[in-house]
């Protein structure tokens, strides 16, 4: 009885993010017509039934979510993980953001910052204002706003996408280094941000010591404040850039990387997963999570370029074609396998 209501209070939790991320959309969508200025994009028609596909994909990703949980993959507690406090601060800002995103986009102006932010020393790529957001990563109210942002744009799914990562992380773990100590497993998340993924990870893995690395300082600042209300040990954080990984070779046994290719130019692709490779043990797991891609799902193209048309993502058109398994195999990782979950792919692959 006890799972069974735990059950019907995910679902109705669930199903209520769903539903106000819709909402949000939609009001957000009637009122950038009634007052934004008149925006040129050309995306392609969504059918009822490719949305009705979309919604029973999400519906498989929550089943998915609630049968780890019930298999003992992570509690039933992180289910419910919500930033309640953020979400009550910070929602009006999400609204009193989208007239300056509104403007920018009529002004085609994608790599715009306020005068405090500093660039200098950043890669050009990264410095973006991605999916329109408001001094991209660099700035605290960025910070704020992104996982609020996420969650209203997947509907809710977002962090049931993230924990797809933690079954084949443990399960990597636990063949290859059975023998090693809980507390002496070393973990890191790769472009880490507000620190989301790291929360899932020390809730599957809550004695290993957990890393995190990211470019914005702000984004890390938020993550030190959400990782540091959790029991245990806190994570390290580093700021760094993940084409050049501040770690010595073969240090981690575990290694994630959650959202992030489809915003990086190929040739950069290509050398984060050398370093990533190259900060993994021999045996070690290597799982990524980004956005779904056409030969996977051809069905949901109109989903893929409407997201590159109607969001500020120079790299996302490319990704979308891109052999990420070829990649991981020039890196030299091995048995590699993938999936899909909604909207979003995994590749799981291991140092030889």
């Amino acid at each position: 009885m006890t799972d069974t209501l735990t059950k019907l209070a995910y679902q109705t939790f669930q199903q209520g993010k769903s539903y106000f991320g819709f909402t949000h959309k939609t009001l957000s969508a009637r009122l950038a017509k009634l007052i934004a200025p008149p925006r040129e994009v050309k995306t392609q028609p969504i059918s009822p039934e490719l949305l009705q596909k979309g919604q029973q994909r999400l519906d498989e990703l929550l089943e998915t979510d609630w049968q780890d949980a019930e298999n003992g993959v992570y509690p039933a507690s992180l289910l419910f993980d919500h930033p309640w406090e953020d979400f009550f601060r910070y929602y009006p800002l999400v609204w009193l953001d989208l007239p300056k995103i509104w403007d920018r986009v009529s002004r085609k102006q994608y790599q715009e910052f306020s005068p405090d932010i500093d660039t200098e020393g950043y890669p050009s790529y990264y410095v973006q204002n991605f999916h329109h957001q408001t001094d991209g990563y660099l700035s605290d109210e960025s910070a704020s706003l992104y996982d609020l942002q996420v969650e209203l744009l997947f509907n809710g799914g977002a962090d049931p996408m993230r924990r797809r990562i933690l079954a084949p992380l443990k399960r990597g773990l636990s063949d290859a280094f059975a023998d090693v100590p809980p507390r002496q497993i070393r973990v890191l998340d790769v472009a880490t941000g507000t620190g989301r993924t790291l929360r899932q990870i020390r809730g599957a893995l809550p004695k290993a010591s957990l890393y995190g690395m990211d470019l914005s300082p702000a984004y890390l600042r938020k993550a030190n404040q959400l990782l540091s209300e959790l029991p245990g040990e806190l994570p390290q954080l580093c700021q760094a850039n993940a084409e050049n990984l501040p770690y010595q070779d073969n240090y981690f046994h575990g290694v994630t990387c959650v959202f992030t290719f489809h915003e990086l130019p190929p040739e950069v692709r290509q050398r984060v997963m050398e370093e990533c490779y190259r900060v993994l043990q021999p045996g070690g797991t290597f799982v990524i999570c980004d956005s779904i891609q056409v030969f996977d799902l051809p069905e949901f193209e109109p989903f893929m370029e409407n997201f590159s048309a109607m969001f500020h993502e120079p790299y996302h058109r490319h990704y979308i074609t891109d052999d990420l398994v070829a990649r991981l195999e020039n890196a030299g990782f091995a048995e590699i396998a993938t999936e899909n979950h909604f909207m979003s792919k995994y590749w799981v692959a291991r140092k030889p």
